[in-house]
């Protein structure tokens, strides 16, 4: 990394966890990822469901067509079922393009009906993933209408991570965008086959965003944002350096009038521009000298791949995040829209 009052060059990043979704809206939004990372770990909650590696070989056809020239590699991820037989992890395991499995806990968020209702159902397919060393990926959060939004990670926590990881003791897992200081602890205190991704928009917004002047529906997302305590447990993490830690933005894009609805989509759109938000975060923690290892060592390192060699530049210079971004023919709301960043990627 090199640095100075004006300028920041880093090792080109990768993003662990990214929705690109399909079609026209993949066709739209996938250019913004490829503009500035390397890699990125695809979720696989289409419709239907990317759940074979047949599936997944057609997804990454269109993914690649969408980015056009660009060197930008999908990095493929299954979806798990109650039904995920252990043959279609020895073939994803095979097919060197699939980096890892996906648990969506039925019910938990956007396309997730498809999901796990019991993870023990699923146990001859993590008993195949920790012997190939294909990551699980973990939406953390339990479902039970009983248990308060707020405390689904915590509960999840308890409930269905501690007697995974004792159950599955090498299994390799990722807690995806984790925004509780239950779920810092957590990784602080498993092995070091734990890791955890954190996302722009936890690290930026506590839930206080969401309610600003009235009902802020771009702000919503899931797991929903939490309280400043959590939000400053999260910053904490990063700014310490773990290797634990690294960068997913968890990007979603949704139509803007599919948030704005009766019954809005959860997702927050930061593709346009993740790797400047994330270095703004860093600088107002005074740790913009972690950030090279948060975005582009951390995640490499922890799934057994090489690092980046290429570079890119940032550059202090304040620009005008824009209002709003063609969608598949309709509109997409950013994070940050129509706000000031100080950071530019050149």
């Amino acid at each position: 990394m090199t640095t100075n009052s004006s300028q920041l060059t880093i090792i080109r990043p990768d993003d662990w966890h990214l929705h690109l979704r399909d079609g026209e809206v993949l066709a739209s939004v996938a250019p913004f990822t490829a503009r500035q990372f390397a890699r990125a770990i695809v979720m696989p909650n289409l419709k239907p469901a990317i759940t074979t590696v047949k599936q997944a070989v057609a997804y990454v056809d269109r993914i690649v067509a969408a980015v056009g020239e660009s060197a930008f590699e999908p990095l493929m991820t299954l979806y798990l079922t109650d039904e995920t037989p252990a043959t279609e992890i020895v073939a994803a395991e095979k097919s060197c393009f699939i980096k890892a499995v996906k648990l969506y806990p039925a019910g938990a968020t956007t396309n997730s009906s498809e999901g796990v209702t019991d993870i023990r159902k699923c146990d001859a397919a993590l008993e195949a993933m920790q012997e190939a060393g294909l990551p699980l990926l973990v939406h953390g959060e339990v479902t039970e209408p009983e248990i308060d939004v707020f405390d689904r990670e915590k509960v999840f926590i308890e409930q269905v991570m501690m007697p995974l990881m004792n159950r599955f003791p090498t299994l390799k897992i990722v807690f995806e965008h984790i925004t509780t200081a239950d779920a810092v602890d957590f990784v602080l205190g498993a092995p070091s086959n734990i890791g955890a991704t954190i996302t722009p928009h936890h690290l930026m917004l506590n839930r206080n965003a969401m309610f600003e002047g009235g009902l802020r529906p771009h702000n919503y997302c899931l797991p929903v944002l939490k309280r400043e305590q959590h939000r400053q447990a999260l910053l904490k993490a990063i700014s310490t350096g773990n290797p634990r830690f690294f960068l997913g933005t968890d990007s979603a894009p949704h139509e803007q009038h599919k948030k704005e609805s009766g019954c809005g989509c959860a997702g927050i759109f930061s593709a346009h521009a993740a790797i400047e938000i994330y270095a703004t975060v860093f600088e107002a923690q005074k740790a913009l000298d972690k950030l090279e290892a948060f975005a582009s060592f951390h995640g490499p390192d922890f799934y057994g791949l090489p690092r980046n060699t290429d570079t890119i530049t940032l550059k202090k210079t304040p620009w005008v995040i824009p209002d709003s971004y063609p969608l598949a023919g309709q509109t997409l709301i950013p994070m940050m829209a129509g706000e000031t960043l100080n950071w530019k990627l050149m």
